[in-house]
């Protein structure tokens, strides 16, 4: 069913192996891009951009293969998180999330021979209420680096997760079922 190599415009190993899990062959190609939020935009409209500027970036090297785009946030009263600039910025995204409900987006774009469909995935997500020390002890490990809310749900941050509702891989980085409907439609 999933015949069709992809171009995944990505290097994140978390996309990689997503699709990897699945038997879906992809080549991965880094999209470098501005990813600058406009002033105006939502989180919504921003991870759907930058899914689509990334997609974009690639289709014109692979007009007859599928380009993916994927980009995630999360969001906590209000406030987009990206990934944390260094350890500082971690422990301060660590305790906005630290007892809370927030949403994690992900746009994802797919672009083949000129025709484009862009949608998002949002999970929400529960952190249990985590001490100064557990915050130092996760990011020591090194673990929030690159990381949209500077944790990974796939790995040690499993440990301070209460309750997600949702999809899975989407905290993770790619909702693969959004991915699959997508490519059906293109």
């Amino acid at each position: 069913m999933l015949k069709e190599k992809l171009v995944l415009a990505s290097k994140s190993p978390r996309r990689q192996e997503i699709l990897a899990a699945v038997g879906w062959e992809f080549e991965a190609i880094a999209a470098d891009i501005d990813e600058t939020r406009f002033a105006s935009e939502d989180a919504e409209t921003y991870v759907k951009r930058l899914a689509r500027t990334k997609a974009e970036t690639l289709a014109g090297r692979f007009p007859d293969r599928v380009v993916v785009g994927a980009d995630t946030v999360v969001v906590v009263d209000g406030e987009i998180l990206g990934q944390p600039r260094d350890e500082d910025d971690a422990r301060r995204m660590l305790r906005l999330l630290s007892g809370k409900w927030h949403d994690v987006m992900t746009g994802v774009a797919l672009i083949k021979e000129g025709e484009v469909v862009v949608e998002h995935e949002t999970t929400r997500v529960r952190f249990a209420e985590m001490t100064a020390e557990e915050i130092d002890w996760y990011v020591a490990d090194g673990e929030p680096r690159g990381k949209a809310g500077a944790y990974g749900i796939q790995g040690r941050a499993a440990l301070l997760i209460k309750e997600i509702q949702g999809d899975y891989f989407n905290v993770v980085g790619l909702p693969v079922r959004l991915l699959f409907e997508l490519s059906r439609r293109i």
